[in-house]
């Protein structure tokens, strides 16, 4: 399956985890979660340090996100990636875009061998989305 096939199957769902989900405006795992509003998609931020971002509350991991969530962004450091697609093995997670710094070989090689479709070519949601700062 080529990049741009993973990435409309990822954006079938209309429901996503923002996994590294942030308060500050300025960083990435916020504009992740905001581009997910804007294009008016269901978004639930995962910070275990946040009760709430951008008004929607905040889920401590990926082992917390609501059964209906298959597919999740993640917004993380490498080291941290490898444990997220820990969880969401377990939690029965189907797709997981991890975008442009979040990638890791052993996560990947993780999604590959557990039938997850994995996006972590360096493309990025808010450039596919077309996010806007407001």
């Amino acid at each position: 399956m080529n990049v741009p096939e993973r990435i409309d199957i990822f954006l079938d769902t209309k429901s996503y985890g923002v996994v590294g989900a942030s308060s500050n405006r300025d960083k990435y795992g916020n504009k992740v979660l905001r581009c997910y509003l804007q294009n008016g998609y269901r978004a639930i931020p995962v910070n275990p340090k946040e009760k709430e971002i951008e008004g929607i509350p905040c889920v401590a991991s990926v082992l917390d996100l609501p059964d209906d969530i298959m597919s999740i962004s993640v917004i993380t450091p490498p080291t941290v990636t490898e444990k997220v697609v820990e969880m969401a093995i377990q939690k029965g997670i189907r797709n997981i875009w991890m975008q442009p710094g979040a990638e890791s070989p052993a996560a990947v090689e993780k999604c590959l061998a557990n039938n997850i479709n994995v996006i972590a070519d360096g493309s990025c949601l808010l450039v596919v989305l077309g996010y806007h700062e407001h």
